[in-house]
């Protein structure tokens, strides 16, 4: 097993501080007082309160980026409103039967032009098609000029998420401004003349179908389906959907890239999600007995052999119900932690656990932290996707949540998991790969310093 040894680094500084004061502690970040909690019960607290003692509280930057309009300045009815119409739509079935032709289809064509690629780059390689896939299903726009100007903008506009608030020409957060008001112009655009074409309609019949994407969700709700009282107004639909989009630019793609290293690191695990094994199996069963390889050594070639022979097309579902891949996903987002903490500030005095929470504090609750514990779990530091077979352990919500939690948990995990997991499968049962030593870098957000570069060889032409 690969000891993750710059996640260390990473977490240094907050351990010294938990050796001295204890699991939560008082700091100031930037001239803030600001509570750190590496507590996963005092996280829960804070997390899933409703909005009436903590409300989301972030950097200036941040806020300034995100604009008045943002989902982070949503708090109460309204948020959960919006919350339940997105999640309930991206976890509908119908939308999951769509989306996955959708992801097979770009994943397909990325792997596809690999084939005669010297060197390649996955960060790069990743970002190119889960930024369709997640624009798809927000916007229904398809590849087009103005797919290929958004992806400009949006890689412009995400560089401001975390930078020095100073808003002067040529600053990175002036730059990332003038990005989104580009990004805002053309979603706007698109957004009213679907709102147009939702009004012209003299029957109920567009209102009775199923939501073709997030567009469709929260426009029918402004238009009167919801009988909500507190509708939304368009420039905070066009925000949320800006918003929307990190996923596809950020996290999902460095989800993909951090479980290839991490494979590539751990060639058992690899192995594992592969035909290639028994010779590996045995070997590896010597020198490393505390291995318990799942009873389908090759799930992934096993699943591909399947559909080949019957001629069926996947589903969601046979993506979802290979276990080893969903332990190596949930390794991965517990060792990687791109969220690695949100913030929050509390309304009123609050205490947790004998620990009083001062109104106008901000609180820092650290995944990070949490997911590398000892106390939570054995080795932390190690990437090992067979801790997850054990009993018990993949229900350990307080100590696992590379999602957030309460209110504000990612309305998109399932879509997320979804595409890694169809990702892996297909990238494991076409190509073996070789990959350069890279490292990854924590600030301002997960990056690898080389961007992870490998060369692949297709399984066919490898012996």
């Amino acid at each position: 097993m690969e000891t993750t040894k710059q996640g260390m680094g990473q977490n240094l500084c907050v351990c010294v501080y938990v050796c001295r004061y204890g699991k939560v502690f008082k700091t100031h970040i930037l001239g803030t007082p600001i509570i750190v909690s590496t507590d996963p019960a005092v996280n829960k607290v804070v997390l899933q309160n409703h909005g009436n003692i903590f409300i989301p509280a972030y950097p200036k930057s941040i806020r300034e980026i995100f604009g008045e309009y943002s989902i982070l300045r949503t708090n109460g009815t309204l948020q959960k409103k919006v919350h339940a119409l997105i999640g309930g739509f991206l976890r509908s079935p119908q939308f999951k039967t769509r989306i996955t032709k959708d992801i097979e289809h770009h994943v397909k064509l990325t792997l596809t032009s690999w084939k005669d690629l010297p060197l390649l780059l996955i960060q790069e390689e990743t970002q190119k098609f889960t930024f369709k896939v997640l624009v798809k299903a927000l916007l229904s726009l398809d590849p087009s000029d103005d797919l290929d100007f958004l992806k400009r903008e949006f890689d412009e506009f995400i560089k401001g998420l975390i930078c020095l608030p100073i808003k002067l020409p040529g600053t990175r957060l002036y730059k990332s401004l003038k990005a989104k008001e580009r990004i805002f112009k053309l979603v706007k655009r698109i957004v009213e003349q679907r709102k147009l074409g939702l009004e012209k309609s003299e029957d109920q019949e567009h209102q009775n179908t199923i939501p073709n994407d997030a567009v469709d969700v929260l426009l029918r709700d402004i238009s009167g389906e919801q009988n909500d009282k507190q509708s939304l107004s368009l420039d905070f639909i066009i925000s949320h959907i800006i918003e929307l989009m990190i996923p596809g630019e950020e996290t999902v793609p460095m989800s993909m890239t951090l479980a290839v290293k991490f494979l590539s690191d751990c060639p058992v695990a690899l192995e594992l999600l592969t035909v290639y094994i028994y010779m590996y199996i045995y070997m590896y069963s010597i020198f490393y007995p505390i291995y318990r390889p799942p009873q389908d050594r090759e799930e992934n070639m096993k699943l591909k052999r399947q559909k080949t022979d019957s001629g069926d097309d996947y589903c969601w579902t046979d993506y979802m119900s290979l276990q080893f891949t969903q332990n190596v996903i949930n390794e991965t987002l517990r060792v990687a932690n791109i969220i690695n903490a949100v913030w929050r500030k509390a309304l009123k005095d609050v205490e947790i656990k004998g620990i009083l929470i001062p109104e106008g504090w901000c609180v820092l609750t650290s995944f990070s932290s949490v997911h590398m514990d000892e106390e939570n779990y054995e080795n932390p530091y190690e990437f090992d996707p067979w801790r997850w077979e054990k009993t018990g352990a993949s229900v350990k919500n307080n100590c696992f949540t590379p999602f957030g939690g309460g209110q504000r948990l990612c309305p998109g995990l399932e879509l997320s998991r979804l595409e890694i997991s169809i990702f892996l499968h297909h990238l494991v049962t076409t190509y073996r790969w070789i990959a350069e030593k890279d490292d990854i870098i924590y600030f301002p957000t997960v990056k690898l310093k080389k961007k992870l570069p490998i060369r692949v060889t297709s399984i066919g032409n490898s012996s």
